[in-house]
């Protein structure tokens, strides 16, 4: 099944040290012995460091991940007020995490941070654009998504989001609104017992929000509480500031 139940357990707070490296992360090069800094060794010993997308942030200093090109789930989360940055981190930048380890939790987090820095990318905070649709999408017609139980996303049809990016910006919008939230699509709330298919409706009180485009070509967003009610916006186009920022407008307005 491709149904990705993100669910946050109260057991995240026994955080079990894992030890491997997270997907597409590397050991720094191998460099001359005379050097010193903490952060370069041997290859295949820590501190690892692995490419991360910045989401979204909590506060000032912590901030959400999605690890760069990372497949479903690869999701993060950063305490980075402690550290010296060489500048400050901004939502949408790719910057690179040094670490000796990662916790078991959702989003995981890191253990033995050392090091965090900018990479030489422009900034893109296209996560954030999707994060916003999905905001203004709550907003309309309120009375769909009041006192919800359960809360799907699909991102599936977005084309220009990696699919930990897509994961990340579903487990905000879903921590936003106090929802542990179901990634998945219509047909696999459906088959998994979420929806029922004959009368169009969700078992418990839910809606589904979807998401389908890209940013450069156009998108459209929708919500989903049953057959009777669901609200579109359609032919979105966007447009990218010159700081890496989105902003969109919606084409029409459509309700069932």
């Amino acid at each position: 099944m491709k149904l990705r139940i993100l669910c946050l357990l109260s057991a995240l707070a026994l955080l079990l040290a894992g030890c491997a490296e997270p997907n597409g992360a590397a050991a720094p090069p191998e460099t001359p012995a005379a050097t010193s800094s903490p952060l370069v060794g041997p290859v295949h010993e820590p501190p690892w460091f692995a490419t991360y997308r910045v989401v979204d942030h909590y506060d000032s200093c912590c901030m959400l991940l999605a690890e760069n090109d990372g497949g479903p789930g690869a999701v993060y989360s950063l305490g980075a007020g402690d550290l010296d940055l060489d500048a400050p981190i901004l939502d949408g930048d790719l910057i690179n995490v040094y670490f000796e380890m990662t916790l078991e939790s959702y989003p995981a987090q890191f253990g033995g941070l050392a090091k965090v820095e900018h990479t030489d990318t422009e900034r893109d905070d296209r996560c954030g654009l999707y994060l916003q649709v999905l905001e203004d999408l709550w907003a309309v017609d309120p009375g769909l998504n009041t006192g919800l139980t359960q809360l799907g996303v699909d991102l599936s049809g977005v084309t220009d989001l990696s699919e930990a990016e897509k994961s990340a910006v579903a487990w905000r919008f879903g921590e936003l609104h106090g929802i542990v939230p179901l990634e998945a699509t219509w047909e696999e709330l459906a088959e998994e017992g979420y929806i029922d298919a004959e009368q169009l409706t969700w078992k418990e009180n839910g809606c589904l929000f979807t998401i389908s485009g890209s940013a450069e070509d156009g998108f459209e967003a929708e919500k989903w509480a049953s057959g009777l009610g669901a609200y579109f916006f359609l032919d979105c186009t966007a447009r990218q500031a010159s700081d890496g920022t989105w902003t969109y407008e919606v084409g029409a307005e459509a309700i069932s």
